[in-house]
């Protein structure tokens, strides 16, 4: 009897996450938005930005990407929203995975301007959770979403 056999030891793979990295933690932000400059609306700005940043943090798969707050500002144009533009970029630049918001009007209400860019982001690989309605946007194979 010679010498003991050669044993190659192989590490279990660790689970995966996010993009197959397995150490890569989701990177979430939230968007929020109140549409005017009343105190009832204020304390709801501050509410839900409050809200978003301790339900990130609490997640251990998640990391935070940013609280973006646009405030006194209406949903029905994108152009003076400079948070929820900023957001988009850092999209393009890939630095966000999931997007959460109260609801869909928070995010834009001009039907076009969500459809369009909820099927965006979609295609960036983006989700959009919209609170409100229940709506996960990594959920729906064939919806309203990339219909129109």
């Amino acid at each position: 009897m010679g010498t003991a056999p050669n044993v190659r030891v192989i590490p279990a793979k660790p689970k995966e996450t996010t993009a197959g990295n397995p150490y890569h933690q989701l990177r979430v932000a939230a968007y929020c938005r109140v549409s005017t400059t009343s105190e009832e609306q204020q304390n709801s700005y501050e509410v839900q930005m409050e809200y978003y940043t301790d339900y990130i943090n609490q997640n251990k798969e998640w990391t935070l990407a940013g609280i973006f707050a646009d405030r006194g500002i209406s949903g029905t144009s994108t152009l003076r929203r400079t948070a929820f533009n900023r957001m988009i970029r850092m999209c393009q630049k890939k630095r966000i995975d999931l997007i959460l918001c109260k609801s869909a009007s928070r995010f834009a209400r001009n039907t076009v301007d969500c459809l369009e860019y909820v099927r965006m982001l979609r295609q960036l690989g983006v989700t959009v959770i919209f609170e409100k309605e229940n709506i996960n946007t990594s959920n729906m194979d064939s919806d309203i979403f990339t219909a129109y």
